[in-house]
C-alpha cells in the first residue's frame, strides 16, 4: 500500500492520553486484533513468566497530565519514544520531569528521564513530517530486571511486526500492554538511511505513541528487535470503524539514521559510565 498524505482529509500526527481530556480516539479496521498478554502469551505457547520477560521492557512516559508509551532499547536507562511524548505542539517540554514507567516483576516501577539528555528528530513535531517525531533518553538509572529490547537489521514494507504498547486510551485503563502481530505497508518520506514512514495496520488508541513495533523472523517467531515506533494515525473519518486503506492507517517511523545513531550513542554512554 503507497502512504499517501494528499488523499487524507484528517491527519493526527500525535496520540497523546491527557487525564483532563474531553475526548480520545482509536483507529479500527473491524476486527479487534490487539491482545493482552496472557492471551497473546497463550496463542504462542509462551508461560507468562517468559512473555513478562519477552516485552518486560515496554513501558509508559508519563508527562505531568499526558501520556504515551516508550521502552528500553539497548540498554537499561536508554528510552525510545515519539518526540510529541514529550514536547506539546508549541515545541515546549510537557512536563519539567518527565518519568518512565515499567513494570518489574507486576510491581510498578517510576524512574526520572534525564531531561537534558532527550535527542530528538524535531522538538517541534508537529510542525514537521512525521519522519521527525522519534526521540531518545537517558533514565537517572538503571532498571535492574529488564531486558532492553534491540534494533532490527533492516526495517521494510509487507513484512510482519508486533505491535507491543502500553497506553492505549481504551485498552486496560490506559496502562496495560497489548500486543498484536500486523504489517508495515510502503512507505513516505526519505528513503534508507533516514528514517522512514510506513504504513501499518495494528489497532490502535490515543496514548500508545511511541510504542515499540518489533520485527518478526519469516516463520513469525518474534525476535525482540525494535524497527520502528508508532507515531499517529490518519483518516478521513477517524471515529468510525473502516477497513485498512490508504485513507485509513496507522503510521511508524523508522529506527533508522539520525534516529538509530542516537540510539546506538546514548547506549554506548550508558554502559561506559556503569
Amino acid at each position: 500500500m503507497a502512504v499517501s498524505k494528499g488523499s487524507v482529509v484528517a491527519v493526527c500526527a500525535g496520540a497523546l492520553l491527557t487525564v483532563s481530556a474531553v475526548s480520545a480516539s482509536a483507529l479500527s479496521f473491524g476486527v479487534e486484533g490487539r491482545k493482552t498478554l496472557e492471551d497473546y502469551a497463550r496463542e504462542r505457547g509462551l508461560d507468562m513468566k517468559t512473555a513478562r520477560k519477552f516485552y518486560g521492557a515496554s513501558g509508559l512516559v508519563v508527562c505531568g497530565e499526558a501520556h504515551g508509551a516508550g521502552q528500553l532499547t539497548l540498554a537499561r536507562d536508554v528510552i525510545t519514544t515519539a518526540a510529541h511524548v514529550l514536547f506539546d505542539a508549541n515545541g515546549a517540554p510537557r512536563a519539567a520531569q518527565c518519568a518512565f514507567e515499567i513494570e518489574v516483576d507486576g510491581v510498578a516501577v517510576r524512574t526520572p528521564i534525564v531531561m537534558d539528555s532527550i535527542v530528538a528528530g524535531s522538538r517541534r513535531p508537529y510542525a514537521q513530517p512525521a519522519v521527525h517525531d522519534w526521540a531518545v533518553a537517558k533514565l537517572q538509572r538503571p532498571l535492574d530486571g529488564v531486558q532492553p529490547y534491540g534494533l532490527a537489521p533492516a526495517v521494510a514494507p509487507d513484512k510482519p511486526v508486533e505491535l507491543a504498547a502500553r497506553g492505549h486510551f481504551d485498552w486496560g485503563g490506559g496502562r496495560q500492554l497489548s500486543l498484536q502481530s500486523c504489517k508495515l505497508y510502503g512507505q513516505a518520506g526519505a528513503n534508507a538511511p533516514a528514517p522512514r514512514e510506513f504504513a501499518c495496520d495494528c489497532e490502535t488508541g490515543d496514548g500508545a505513541s511511541g510504542g515499540a513495533v518489533l520485527a518478526e523472523n519469516p516463520d513469525g517467531a518474534p525476535t525482540r528487535d525494535l524497527a520502528a515506533i508508532f507515531v499517529g494515525w490518519r483518516s478521513k473519518k477517524p471515529g468510525a470503524v473502516a477497513p485498512f486503506s490508504p485513507t485509513h492507517y496507522n503510521f511508524t517511523v523508522s529506527v533508522e539514521g539520525g534516529f538509530r545513531a542516537a540510539v546506538l550513542s546514548a547506549a554506548r554512554q550508558a554502559i561506559g559510565q556503569r
